[in-house]
């Protein structure tokens, strides 16, 4: 993707020079990435928390506490792929403008982010569980 944007910011300028499929590759890989990346960050621990209230809390509750963030993560996660897929499904008769392609590969993004999601959150919940990091 990087190259892509890249490629837009220098040929912005030249008439001679039009690339008609960049901004759909650019905004498939932005959809992708996004998915992705909200899941790896899930599996890493990177995502904002705040940890003032609950690093004073015994460690049986923040324990707890832990393991419904997970349990709600695993909810959000398998959300965002029932109704992605629900999307695709009512997108899988549209096709992109330039580079003709089904919108659905658009749209299944989410649904691998939030499967990637369920099994890094489930992995993380049960790690809490066995009173792992």
């Amino acid at each position: 993707m990087r190259y892509v944007v890249t490629w837009i910011s220098a040929t912005f300028d030249l008439p001679s020079v039009r690339f008609f499929w960049v901004e759909e590759i650019g905004e498939y890989s932005l959809a992708w990435l996004t998915f992705i990346g909200a899941a790896i960050g899930v599996r890493r621990g990177t995502h904002f928390a705040v940890h003032i209230v609950t690093d004073k809390l015994p460690p049986a509750l923040r324990r707890g506490i832990s393991i419904g963030h997970f349990v709600l993560l695993v909810g959000f996660g398998a959300l965002l792929a029932y109704y992605g897929w629900q999307v695709a499904e009512l997108n899988s008769q549209s096709y992109s403008p330039a580079l003709d392609l089904n919108l659905r590969w658009l749209y299944l993004s989410s649904v691998a982010g939030g499967l990637l999601m369920i099994v890094y959150s489930a992995a993380a919940a049960v790690d809490a569980w066995r009173g792992g990091p």
